[in-house]
Order: C-alpha cells, then sequence, then structure tokens
C-alpha cells in the first residue's frame, strides 16, 4: 500500500515536506522510506494510508479523466471555505484526512 501511495503523492504534485505532514514523518524518515521501503508502519500511519487511498478511490470514482481528480486536491473548494482539500490535509491530523474522505465518499453516494 506504502508504494501506491508514493505513485499518489506524485500524481497529485506533492513535496517531500506536504507528503510527510500527510504522513506524520519527519522529511527525512519519509525520504529514507521512498528509498528502501518503509520499516513498521504504526496504526496511525496504516490509517492514514488507508484513508489516502479511499481518497483516490473516490476522486477515480467522480472523475473519468484521472487528472482531473488528480487536480482537485490542489484545486480551491467551496466546501472546504475556499481551501484546497490539500490545505484541510495539511492541518496534519488523521481527522483532516478522514473530513476530505467523508465529503468525496458522500458526494460519490459513498456508504
Amino acid at each position: 500500500m506504502f508504494r501506491a501511495v508514493l505513485g499518489l503523492f506524485g500524481k497529485w504534485e506533492l513535496t517531500d515536506e506536504q507528503a510527510s505532514t500527510l504522513l506524520d514523518m519527519p522529511v527525512r524518515t519519509f525520504r529514507r522510506w521512498k528509498a528502501e521501503g518503509p520499516s513498521r508502519i504504526s496504526r496511525d500511519g496504516c490509517a492514514r494510508l488507508s484513508n489516502l487511498m479511499g481518497i483516490h478511490k473516490a476522486l477515480r470514482i467522480i472523475f473519468s479523466e484521472a487528472q482531473r481528480g488528480y487536480a482537485w486536491i490542489q484545486a480551491n473548494n467551496t466546501a472546504f471555505a475556499g481551501s484546497s482539500a490539500l490545505d484541510i490535509m495539511l492541518g496534519g491530523e488523521l481527522t483532516d484526512i478522514m473530513r476530505v474522505r467523508r465529503y468525496l465518499d458522500a458526494t460519490r453516494g459513498g456508504w
């Protein structure tokens, strides 16, 4: 799952600093994981990875053109008071990532 999320970060055009914030780890650790693969992933880390993949899945369902979904992450959005989904997620808390996922699941007719 970690490799899939790394690919996703590339498509979302995230910096290493942004990616490390989403994964709640130091930039240095993220760069090492990127180069060597992850070591042990915490329960919180697994939840973050799962929610990020859920966001990706929802965007692929909502947008027929993948690139539109990738761009949506950084676009300003009225649902988030003019902030982008990335701005919300960069709050750094797992609940920030979950907020974006819940919004997308509701938009696509989630659960």
